[in-house]
C-alpha cells in the first residue's frame, strides 16, 4: 500500500503593513510608555466629571434619573429642573432638602474646576483657602488658585481641553492637508500650481501671528473657534508631504493596473493611492497634536485663550504671574504640558521608526 499522502500545511499568512508596523512599534519601550500615558490622559479627559466636580455623576430627583455632570461638557446639558428649583449649582444640601428620597453618586473629588467650594457646601467641609493659604494639602491635592478654585479639578478638566484642542485642530488640519496634497499630487498641472502657491503663502505667515490676528477678529473667542483657527493654519506641512507621496505613487504599477481595468480617478485616489500614502503622514499629525496643545497653552498663558472661567493648563500658568509665591500654579500645569508634549513627540518618533523602511535598515 502506498503511504498516505501527507496533509499539506498552508504557508503562514503574511502580515499586513500596519500589523508589521505595530509589531515593530511595541518593541520600543519609550514609545510604548508614551502611548500608554496618552491612553491614560484620554481616560482622564473622558471621565473628568466623574473624577472631580461638584455635580452628581447620576442622581435620582423627584422620581427621575438625571446626569448633572454632563454640564461640564456643555453647560446647556444641565437638566432644566435644577435651575427651575433654584439649586444654583449646590447639589448636596438642595437634593436632601427638596427631595428627601433622592440619592446621588458623586465624583471622586468634590471640587469644582470653575469656582471655589463654599463652606458647608459638602456637609462638614470648610471653604477652600485662597491666595498664599491655598498650598497643596490632603483636601486640595494640587493647591488652589488666587480665588480658591481647586487646581487638581482644573487640571483634570484641563486635560479634556488640551486633548480636544490637539485632536480636533489636527483633524481639521489633516483633512485640509490630505485633500489639498492628494489633489495637487495626483492631477498636477494648473491645480498643482494653484494649491502649491496657496500653501506657500500660508507658510510664509508666522503661525502665531496669524492665529493672534484671526482671534482678534473673532468677537467672542471660544475653545471651538481656537481649534478651527489652529486647524486652518496647521495643514501646510501635511499637504506638502501628501503631495510628494502622491507624485511618487501615481506612477506605480498597481495604479497603472487599476487604470487598465477602468477605475476612475476617485476610486484610484481613495482605494489605492491614499492608503499607501497615509503612513508617512501619521508622523507629522502626531507632532502636530503636540504643537497644538503647546500653542493653546501658550495662548491661554498670554491671555488670548478661552475667556474665564476656563479649565486650561495655560490659564493656570497665567494665574501664577500675579503671585510667584504660589509655586504649585507653575509646577503642576507646567509638568502636565511638558509630559503631554513629550509623550506625543515620542509616539511620533516611534511611528517614524516603525513605518520608515530606511530607518529600519539603518538600525540593522
Amino acid at each position: 500500500m502506498s503511504e498516505p499522502a501527507r496533509e499539506s500545511i498552508p504557508p503562514p499568512r503574511p502580515r499586513g503593513f500596519w500589523a508589521e508596523a505595530w509589531n515593530r512599534y511595541r518593541r520600543m519601550p519609550l514609545a510604548m510608555a508614551a502611548l500608554i500615558f496618552i491612553g491614560f490622559l484620554a481616560a482622564v479627559a473622558l471621565f473628568a466629571p466623574a473624577i472631580a466636580g461638584t455635580k452628581p455623576v447620576i442622581c435620582k430627583y423627584k422620581g427621575r434619573l438625571y446626569l448633572p455632570c454632563l454640564a461640564y461638557y456643555n453647560r446647556g446639558w444641565e437638566p432644566v429642573v435644577f435651575a427651575r428649583d433654584k439649586f444654583r449649582g449646590e447639589y448636596p444640601a438642595n437634593l436632601e432638602a427638596k427631595d428627601p428620597e433622592s440619592w446621588a453618586i458623586w465624583p471622586l473629588v468634590f471640587q469644582d474646576p470653575y469656582r471655589a467650594v463654599r463652606r458647608d457646601e459638602w456637609p462638614g467641609l470648610p471653604a477652600n483657602p485662597a491666595r498664599d493659604q491655598g498650598h497643596p494639602s490632603s483636601r486640595n491635592l494640587f493647591g488652589t488658585t488666587q480665588t480658591g478654585v481647586d487646581v487638581f479639578a482644573k487640571m483634570i478638566h484641563g486635560t479634556t481641553v488640551a486633548l480636544l484642542v490637539g485632536f480636533v485642530s489636527m483633524g481639521i488640519a489633516a483633512t485640509i492637508g490630505i485633500t489639498v496634497g492628494a489633489l495637487a499630487g495626483y492631477f498636477g498641472g494648473w491645480l498643482d500650481v494653484v494649491f502649491s502657491r496657496i500653501t506657500e503663502v500660508v507658510m510664509c505667515i508666522p503661525p502665531l501671528v496669524l492665529i493672534l490676528a484671526l482671534l482678534a477678529i473673532v468677537e467672542k473667542p471660544t475653545i471651538w473657534k481656537m481649534m478651527a483657527v489652529l486647524g486652518l493654519t496647521g495643514w501646510t506641512g501635511i499637504s506638502r508631504l501628501m503631495r510628494a507621496e502622491f507624485l511618487r505613487l501615481k506612477s506605480a504599477e498597481f495604479v497603472t493596473a487599476a487604470r487598465s481595468v477602468g477605475a476612475g480617478p476617485g476610486r484610484i485616489i481613495l482605494r489605492h493611492v491614499l492608503p499607501n500614502a497615509l503612513a508617512p503622514v501619521m508622523v507629522p499629525i502626531t507632532f502636530g497634536i503636540a504643537a497644538a496643545i503647546l500653542t493653546e497653552s501658550g495662548l491661554s498663558f498670554l491671555g488670548f485663550g478661552q475667556p474665564p472661567p476656563s479649565a486650561s493648563w495655560g490659564s493656570l500658568l497665567n494665574d501664577a504671574r500675579s503671585n510667584l509665591k504660589m509655586w504649585w500654579l507653575v509646577a503642576f500645569p507646567g509638568a502636565a504640558i511638558f509630559l503631554t508634549v513629550l509623550a506625543f513627540n515620542l509616539v511620533g518618533e516611534g511611528l517614524q521608526q516603525a513605518t520608515d523602511p530606511r530607518l529600519r535598515e539603518a538600525r540593522k
